[in-house]
């Protein structure tokens, strides 16, 4: 029976973009401006994400205490709500479209491991939300996940295959439990 060997971990495969130095700078600016309560300015958010290389479109509200890994690993359209305490795990790209609500506490995550591998490796996939998509709080979208065109993914439910267009998600793992219908 073989086990975990983290001393075989290797992750030399992975390189996330970006200089030392600007993964250095965006650790603290990210520290200082996004993970705290204490900058409830969107557009000083916005434009800091720009200068790290961040697609951001235009009426973009990013709430306090928001995590973001990578912001050069990030495309947000317009008119995107980012609730308290989000964590955006962009180790590779996050696309996020037009008009999505991301709730309190959600987690987009784009890496894991390979559980079955003795070293445990990295594996990675791009996480992308179409346009009106709500994340509901505490909500997790796992690595390599589309969640098509106005899916609802509920409260605390957790995304492990791509979600279907104008279809609501419940569960762990989530499962459709209807369609969405909007007035």
């Amino acid at each position: 029976m073989q086990k975990t060997d983290l001393r075989s971990y290797n992750n030399s495969p992975y390189h996330p973009g970006g200089s030392v130095l600007k993964r250095i700078l965006w650790h603290y600016v990210n520290g200082i401006v996004f993970k705290t309560s204490l900058f409830p300015v969107y557009g000083i958010k916005t434009a800091l994400l720009r200068l790290f290389g961040a697609k951001i479109g235009q009426q973009v509200e990013i709430k306090p205490n928001v995590n973001i890994k990578y912001p050069w690993n990030l495309n947000i359209a317009d008119e995107v709500w980012i609730g308290e305490d989000v964590w955006i795990d962009s180790l590779v790209m996050v696309t996020i479209g037009s008009n999505v609500c991301i709730s309190q506490g959600a987690m987009i995550l784009t890496g894991s491991h390979d559980y079955k591998k003795t070293s445990f490796n990295l594996i990675t996939g791009e996480v992308v939300l179409e346009d009106g998509v709500w994340i509901g709080a505490k909500a997790v979208v796992n690595q390599g996940i589309t969640v098509a065109s106005h899916a609802v993914l509920t409260t605390g439910s957790i995304a492990t295959k791509d979600l279907e267009p104008y279809s609501i998600y419940q569960g762990n793992p989530a499962i459709k439990i209807r369609q969405r219908i909007i007035d």
